[in-house]
């Protein structure tokens, strides 16, 4: 299962699945894909095909929207 956390124009920041503890959030659009730490600060942890604009940009929204992030990620993966 990988829900979808929110959208974001054409991006998708979603889990993908517990492969990791550290919390983090995967982001998908028709370009490429990348993945960012959330904590202990919002970092990118992997990027596969995304612009440096683009990586800049949804740093800037993975960090506007981190609250919505960690509430999600505890709720779907409670403990």
């Amino acid at each position: 299962m990988s829900p979808t956390v929110f959208r974001y124009k054409d991006y998708r920041f979603y889990f993908f699945s517990r492969e990791e503890k550290r919390m983090h959030v995967h982001v998908y659009c028709t370009n490429g894909e990348a993945k960012f730490w959330i904590e202990p600060e919002v970092i990118l942890a992997k990027n596969h095909g995304l612009s440096g604009s683009q990586i800049t940009e949804l740093t800037c929204v993975a960090k506007e929207h981190r609250d919505e992030i960690e509430n999600a990620w505890k709720k779907h993966f409670p403990g």
